[in-house]
Parts: structure tokens; C-alpha cells; sequence
């Protein structure tokens, strides 16, 4: 695990959070189509690299990293989420970005650890 700052504030930053998941997204599917058969590998792909750049934040949290690419037809998404948490210092993000053939939806969960 990575070592942390302990004089550092342990509050998630979610603006901070969602430029860098943005640069993720663009950097892996931001110039191309949707694609069936690449779905998966596009998926994992976003979801290790956004945990990659969270973590070398060396902020004490824990990460949950969701992705979700769906095909542009008309059709609705709708998720939700809840959690039991301390809203002191843990927190998410959700991201939307698209592009004219997908949706790709991202959710950041962080959990503060205390040590």
C-alpha cells in the first residue's frame, strides 16, 4: 500500500478526482466508435487507469472504480448509488462523457483510511 502524508486533510476532492477520470476516458476511448468487441477491454482499461491516478494522489483512501459504455440508440441509462459512510472525509464522483456513438458513465467511490 501506499505510504501517506499523515499532516495531509483526508477529505476526498471530488473536482480534482473528475479531471483526472476525464483524462482517462479521453486517453483511452476519445477518439473512436463504439465497438462491440472492444467494450470489455475499453472497461478494464478505464477502470485501472483511473484507480492508477487516484492512488498516486497518495491521499489515504480506499477506491471502488465502476465503468459503464453503453451504445448510443435512444434509449435511457439510469443508475443510483448509496452509501454508509462519514461524509466528513469519504466521497464519490460520477462522470459522464460521450461522444456521437457512446455514453460511458464512471462512479468513484473513496473511503478514508484511518491509520
Amino acid at each position: 500500500m501506499e505510504e501517506y502524508n499523515q499532516g495531509e486533510e483526508t477529505v476526498f476532492n471530488a473536482d480534482e478526482a473528475t479531471i483526472s477520470i476525464k483524462e482517462c476516458i479521453e486517453g483511452i476511448i476519445g477518439g473512436t466508435d463504439y465497438n462491440q468487441s472492444k467494450v470489455n477491454q475499453w472497461t478494464a482499461s478505464i477502470v485501472e487507469l483511473c484507480l492508477t491516478h487516484l492512488v498516486k494522489q497518495g491521499k489515504p483512501f480506499k477506491y471502488i472504480v465502476n465503468c459503464s459504455i453503453m451504445q448510443k440508440r435512444g434509449t435511457g441509462l439510469h443508475t443510483a448509488h448509496s452509501c454508509y459512510w462519514d461524509t466528513t472525509t469519504d466521497g464519490s464522483c460520477t462522470v459522464k462523457w460521450e461522444n456521437r456513438t457512446m455514453n460511458c458513465v464512471i462512479n468513484v467511490f473513496a473511503v478514508a483510511v484511518t491509520l
